[in-house]
């Protein structure tokens, strides 16, 4: 094994492999970024994302991305990167495409939010201080937090049915439909819409919408049943 020692000014020695330091001071503040960073997509994953939209499918993807792109570009900050190379950096996470589905357009923004998170944090230098950056995350969360409350913007599902008691459609017996729908399928709606009637089967095409965050929560016991066919 090759061990050199190569001396510094200021009559310090510090090991090295193959021409590589074995430390280097910088681990320190990699460190210390990277649990600010944490800290700051768990809250928007955990308490902003998950907690309006009960959805596991991406918690692992966003975690992930996420610490990726903090140390790949914590990494290449020891390097002299020129704006070119910046944004072609920029460049191959916006290609980033999942071939299996299609990811919903909240969900990408919120992709989009834990990668600029991780650019942000691995990145900043001595020209933003610790207090510009944790305010910058501030804002991040806050803003994501204050959009997801407002009743405009929550996140609203639907489901589409065929039902067969085509005499309630009438508007004198809407409110009747209503419960009928809310006992049957259990969900708490917040509106409804009528599509094609059939006469003929005695059937009608109606589009559920409801808030997922005002559904009722199952039992400890019971195991996770979801639907497949949501949609926004």
């Amino acid at each position: 094994m090759n061990m050199d020692v190569a001396l510094l000014p200021e009559s310090e020695t510090i090991m090295e492999f193959l021409g590589v330091p074995f430390y280097d001071d910088d681990i320190f503040k990699m460190l210390f970024r990277y649990l600010l960073n944490l800290v700051v997509v768990t809250v928007i994953v955990r308490f902003v994302y998950y907690k309006h939209s009960q959805s596991k499918d991406y918690l692992f993807t966003f975690l992930m991305i996420n610490t990726m792109v903090f140390f790949i570009c914590f990494t290449l900050k020891k390097f002299e990167l020129g704006l070119g190379m910046a944004l072609g950096l920029f460049a191959i996470f916006g290609i980033l495409r999942y071939r299996t589905s299609t990811i919903p357009i909240k969900e990408m923004t919120y992709l989009f939010m834990v990668i600029g998170v991780g650019v942000i944090n691995a990145l900043s230098n001595r020209k933003m201080s610790y207090i510009e950056l944790v305010f910058t995350d501030l804002c991040i969360i806050g803003l994501a937090a204050f959009l997801e409350n407002i009743p405009l913007l929550r996140r609203e599902l639907r489901e589409t049915i065929l039902y067969e008691k085509v005499d309630l459609i009438r508007p004198e017996n809407h409110a009747e439909l209503v419960a009928d729908l809310q006992k049957r399928t259990g969900l708490k709606l917040s509106r409804l819409e009528l599509g094609e009637i059939n006469f003929l089967r005695d059937t009608v095409s109606i589009d559920l919408f409801y808030y997922p965050h005002e559904q009722t929560l199952p039992r400890e016991d019971c195991i996770e049943v979801t639907m497949r066919t949501q949609k926004e």
